[in-house]
């Protein structure tokens, strides 16, 4: 048997309909934004894999700095131990973060730093006696599978099945001039009960690439802190660059409570996840009082493999280099969203930094489960160009290592798909 027959035999695929779906694409190999199948075809990852690669595939500085933790320490329990890789990596990510992040909880991936965001937030006021246990959260959300990150995601067809299972959360629409002083007057009705107003910022990734001015996010934090209501930055997609700076707290001046970051923190590697918060935060859970204490782990957490590949793929993101890639991508995307915004199939086109994303008109059919989905991906995988429709809308996010004649022809792809589809 072939590698695809034996998946199929066993594996069962994320996000994936098993009876109706194809074969899986069967990749063996990667290289920069290139990515091979067992038979040699090349594949130009203009996902970064689910957007966590950031400097290609098999980085070898990367691996160099993976494969000398593996002779060091491939793991050790992170309650009452600690070890180098961690502490470094918690010094160095702090001292590029808003200021007023202080302290680092490791975890497992971007659920699951989001998990323990919310833990913190609603432990937070139950240490200091209070009940507060209603969240704030955009329409159209994605923060996570797990149950408390899928609780503050916007109600879909993925969460239908658990809904009823899901705490309370209150959904208010992305901050806009027309709406925000009602947005302001949401909060202020709502502060006695909310634990904490969570929020992807500048882009929501799985809701379509749906993206808003960092102005008006910047007027709804300060105004929770105002009313003393914590705020989550969940930076796990926009994290790294993805919005054109470092990150997508770096477009605002008020600054969030916490932090969670997963993706590309590890330049795509391994899983990791990792939420920061403030000193305020973090004194709350200080006590004599050992019911207080933030109880949750992993096995897995602060694994130093994985915070090797964090310090290795941190040191090729301050490189001035990936700062240029960033720019040449940003600039490369603005020139590509000009010259087809006004094409009669685009219903709109969308950009923040490295990531742009189309719109196609369908009319009132704009479902992720549409049939334009399926043919505008297969459509590509036949060209070679890994894009994973959100339903009609098509989105570019690639490693910052692509090169300009491959995002040249991810271009030139789309646009004949324009004419053919």
């Amino acid at each position: 048997m072939n590698l695809v027959e034996r998946d199929l035999k066993i594996i069962w695929h994320p996000y994936t309909q098993m009876k109706t779906a194809q074969p899986p694409v069967p990749i063996v190999r990667g290289e920069g934004a290139i990515l091979f199948d067992e038979d040699g075809k090349k594949y130009i990852d203009a996902v970064s894999s689910w957007w966590v690669n950031i400097h290609g595939h098999a980085h070898p500085y990367i691996a160099k700095k993976v494969s000398e933790q593996l002779t060091k320490l491939e793991h050790v329990i992170f309650a009452g131990f600690t070890h180098p890789a961690a502490v470094e990596l918690g010094e160095r990510l702090l001292a590029i973060l808003p200021a007023n992040q202080q302290k680092v909880f490791y975890s497992d991936n971007g659920s699951t730093a989001v998990e323990v965001a919310i833990k913190m937030c609603l432990q937070y006021w139950n240490n200091q006696g209070q009940s507060r246990t209603k969240m704030l959260a955009f329409k159209n959300a994605y923060h996570g599978d797990t149950f408390g990150a899928m609780a503050v995601s916007g109600r879909s067809a993925f969460t239908a099945a658990f809904d009823s299972l899901l705490f309370e959360v209150e959904f208010i629409d992305l901050p806009t001039q027309e709406n925000i002083e009602d947005l302001k007057s949401q909060v202020s009705n709502l502060k006695s009960l909310l634990a904490c107003f969570i929020f992807e910022p500048l882009v929501q990734g799985s809701g379509g690439m749906l993206m808003y001015e960092a102005q008006y996010l910047n007027e709804l934090i300060a105004h929770c802190r105002k009313e003393s209501v914590l705020t989550i930055d969940d930076e796990v997609f926009t994290g790294f660059g993805r919005t054109g700076k470092p990150f997508a707290a770096d477009h605002i001046t008020e600054q969030p409570d916490i932090m969670c970051f997963s993706k590309g923190l590890t330049g795509g590697t391994m899983a990791l996840g990792l939420t920061t918060c403030t000193q305020q935060i973090f004194d709350v859970f200080l006590s004599d009082d050992k019911l207080k204490t933030l109880f949750h782990g992993h096995s897995f957490t602060a694994n130093p493999v994985a915070c090797a590949a964090a310090l290795a793929s941190l040191d090729l993101f301050l490189d001035p280099a990936t700062a240029e890639n960033i720019e040449r991508i940003k600039n490369s995307h603005a020139k590509f969203a000009e010259r087809i915004k006004n094409h009669p199939k685009i219903k709109a086109v969308r950009q923040t930094g490295t990531i742009v994303a189309m719109e196609w008109e369908t009319g009132d059919n704009t479902s992720y489960f549409s049939s334009l989905r399926d043919r505008l991906y297969n459509y590509f995988l036949k060209a070679g160009i890994i894009l994973r429709p959100l339903g009609n809308i098509i989105y570019i996010l690639p490693p910052y290592c692509i090169t300009d004649a491959d995002l040249n022809y991810i271009y030139s792809k789309i646009e004949q798909a324009l004419e053919e589809i």
